[in-house]
C-alpha cells in the first residue's frame, strides 16, 4: 500500500490470465500479465482478498507515468461466477 500525493491510497498489482480463445477457427491458449492499481476504499478492499483467487475486473487502460507500457486502472472487482454487469 502506498498513498498519492493527494493522500489516497493506492496498491499497486499485477494481474494475470490463462485462458483459451478461438483465433481462425483454431483453439489458442492465451496468457498475460499487466501491471494494474486500485486507488482509494477499492485499495483497501483488495488488500484483505485472496492473491490466487479468481474475479472478474473492471477498469480502463492508461499510459505509465514513465512512457513505457500501460496501466489497468482498476475500478471495480467482482468475485461472483460471472461478471454483474457485462
Amino acid at each position: 500500500m502506498r498513498y498519492t500525493p493527494a493522500g489516497l491510497p493506492a496498491l499497486d498489482l499485477t494481474l494475470e490470465h490463462h485462458g483459451q480463445a478461438v483465433e481462425a477457427g483454431k483453439p489458442r491458449k492465451v496468457e498475460m500479465r499487466i501491471r494494474s492499481v486500485a486507488i482509494g476504499p477499492l485499495a483497501q478492499q483488495l488488500l484483505g482478498m485472496a492473491t490466487e483467487q479468481p474475479a472478474w475486473w473492471s477498469g480502463f487502460l492508461a499510459a505509465a507515468r514513465n512512457g513505457k507500457g500501460v496501466v489497468f486502472h482498476i475500478t471495480t472487482v467482482s468475485t461472483a461466477v460471472s461478471p454483474t454487469n457485462t
